[in-house]
């Protein structure tokens, strides 16, 4: 790898005696990681099913280091949204913010969407995560990766953060600002951040995130919390940011992280009109010092006040006949209904189960108001992906008890890999929707007439 020269010499001034072994860990190949969806399975059970070697990860109970070059990512185990593929030091955010079940909370910046599947299993899927992403073109992949998390309490939006703080105001328990920067920590991983790199683009990140960072202070209810992540090793991204927004928001204070592995924030860094020494309550992953790329992370907690009215959503029950369908579905497939307490909403044709604790919606552009269940077709419900992906063997009966509308392969099956492939299966049985699984977790839909299934099985994510 051929640094630029400007940014060699930072990282030299700045490491000193650490310098070389900085520079050095940058030439190593850079290391893949796996979290487990304990949505889905715990993390022994998956090591039990999965045909790889993995290393447990020290700031992360659900993460891994990967051994060797297994191709993860086309495992049906992955389709099936059982785990996640991510870099290792970018878990440690999600860990950092540490949201608990039934809080409010915002990525606001989410795609595409490790973090935001992460802060979704601490949740335990309870209470509501809304998931923004401002560019539109990368909210499909975070579309994709929440709905194969398998994520029901959850809204994707589109929408400017500044329009979200007019909106909505300081609502939210927890707030996370994974902030756009420089990329110096992704050197290893992406040649476009490396081969785009200048000082000029660092100041620049710097002046874009301490505008974002002001919105999403925003949001934070009285008492809540705000963390703010970078995969940048610049100071001027990181505790400057940090430390001119506290003196701009007398009402948040620094916490101090406790993640194994990580180093101190570095408050000497900055001039002195902006060091503190709270700023070393920061945490740095370093690549010479663990086991992944860099990371900046600092939590912020709001000071105690008077709560704000949460503006709940003033939704209309779908009409009768949506429902009628939804509840025929049901009966003649699944035995039980996974969102018997939601209510149900449409959009086009699109049916949509509401979050719990589902938020105002309006004048907030909406990319999934909620799990999409399916679609309307000539007065008959046709099943989501998204549906498949989010029902667990916690559901009520369990997946026992929907054996004759499934058919299960284990993950080595021939059938598995041409429904992958999009292609039909001969398999003799009772007429109606099937549900696909693998080693008895969710991975698609069938529907089969006269002993052949045809497929259903998105287009857009079928294997080549």
């Amino acid at each position: 790898m051929t640094l630029p020269v400007q940014f060699a010499q930072r990282m030299r001034a700045l490491l000193d005696v650490e310098a070389d072994a900085f520079l050095a860990a940058l030439e190593q190949p850079p290391r893949a990681g796996l979290r487990v969806n304990t949505l889905k399975l715990a993390p022994d059970h998956l090591l039990d099913l999965l045909p790889a070697s993995l290393t447990p990860l020290p700031w992360c109970p659900t993460g891994f280091l990967v051994q060797g070059d297994e191709p993860l990512g086309k495992h049906p185990y992955h389709a099936a949204g059982l785990y996640y593929l991510q870099e290792p030091s970018a878990m440690a955010v999600a860990e950092a913010l540490a949201p608990r079940p039934g809080d409010l909370v915002l990525d606001l910046a989410a795609a595409p969407g490790g973090k935001s599947t992460h802060l979704a299993s601490l949740m335990g899927d309870e209470g509501l995560l809304v998931a923004n992403e401002v560019e539109t073109s990368r909210t499909r992949a975070l579309a994709e990766n929440l709905e194969r998390w398998g994520v029901r309490q959850a809204v994707i939006t589109n929408d400017d953060p500044r329009r979200l703080a007019e909106r909505w105001g300081p609502v939210f328990d927890r707030v996370l600002v994974d902030a756009p920067c420089s990329g110096e920590g992704m050197f290893r991983k992406s040649p476009a951040a490396l081969a785009q790199w200048s000082e000029k683009l660092v100041e620049g990140c710097s002046l874009r995130q301490r505008r974002l960072l002001d919105t999403a202070a925003e949001l934070v209810r009285p008492g809540g919390w705000l963390a703010y992540s970078t995969c940048t090793f610049a100071p001027e991204e990181n505790e400057a940011v940090i430390a001119a927004f506290l003196a701009r928001h007398a009402g948040f204070e620094l916490r101090p992280l406790t993640l194994t592995g990580a180093a101190l924030g570095r408050p000497d860094w900055l001039p002195d009109e902006l060091a503190r020494p709270d700023l070393s309550h920061t945490a740095r992953l370093w690549p010479h010092r663990v086991t992944g790329e860099g990371h900046f992370v600092a939590l912020l907690q709001r000071a105690e006040g008077p709560k704000t009215m949460t503006p709940r959503a003033k939704v209309k029950d779908a009409p009768r006949p949506v429902r009628a369908a939804w509840r025929a579905f049901v009966q003649a497939t699944l035995g039980m209904d996974p969102v018997k307490d939601a209510v149900l909403t449409t959009r086009g044709a699109h049916v949509y189960a509401l979050p719990t604790k589902a938020l105002d919606m309006e004048r907030v552009k909406t990319v999934r108001a909620g799990l999409w269940l399916g679609t309307l077709e000539r007065g008959r419900f046709e099943p989501s992906h998204s549906l498949a992906l989010a029902l667990r063997s916690t559901d009520e009966e369990g997946l026992e008890g929907w054996e004759a509308r499934r058919l299960d392969f284990a993950p080595d099956d021939d059938r598995l890999r041409r429904y992958l492939q999009g292609h039909p299966l001969e398999e003799p049985g009772e007429a109606g929707w099937v549900l696909m699984t693998v080693s008895g977790y969710p991975i698609g839909w069938g529907r089969r007439a006269q002993g052949i299934i045809k497929n259903f099985y998105p287009k857009g994510l079928r294997w080549h």
